[in-house]
């Protein structure tokens, strides 16, 4: 989980993912990210926050609602983050965590594992807050190096995977 001090978040492809066990994911907009490995600096960056408070260095999202379909996404659930208009990645949950916020609200932290697998690229809208994602319904692994990929259109992308090609 750390390189010498500092935390980090390793980006990995499918020949490193476990076989899946999920019953249910989610998905959710990186808001502001703008790659995969963007999404990874910024998640090593808040724990290293964290690891100095002495709290948990686990990277997570803080949400308002507790997921009332918790028990379908653990264990094996993923959220897949959206990232530039597309689902680029997944990031395998480990713990729902009720927590209280600084305004005394009730939250519910979604404690992710510190790795981020690379999926099949898939163009998703815009939406506010999480959504649940079918199992079926999810975004392969992919093993396809994203260096490849940074210069291909969108449109190209995805008619290249839509054929099988990636």
């Amino acid at each position: 989980m750390t390189n010498g001090t500092a935390p980090v978040v390793k980006v990995l492809s499918a020949a490193d993912a476990p076989k899946s066990t999920a019953r249910l994911h989610m998905i959710k907009l990186s808001v502001g990210t703008e790659s995969v490995d963007g999404l990874a600096e910024w998640q090593a960056g808040r724990m290293a926050e964290y690891r100095a408070l002495g709290i948990d260095p686990r990277p997570r999202h803080v949400t308002r609602m507790k997921p009332r379909r918790g028990d379908e996404l653990l264990p094996g659930g993923s959220i897949y983050w959206v990232i530039q208009g597309r689902i680029q990645a997944r990031q395998p949950l480990v713990e729902l965590k009720p927590m209280t916020g600084e305004d005394g609200i009730a939250r519910c932290a979604l404690i992710l594992e510190p790795v981020l697998y690379q999926t099949e690229h898939r163009p998703k809208r815009p939406f506010q807050g999480w959504r649940y994602l079918k199992v079926e319904d999810a975004p392969a692994d992919t093993d396809v190096n994203p260096d490849l990929l940074d210069d291909m259109p969108d449109d190209m992308r995805e008619e290249l995977q839509r054929m099988g090609l990636l």
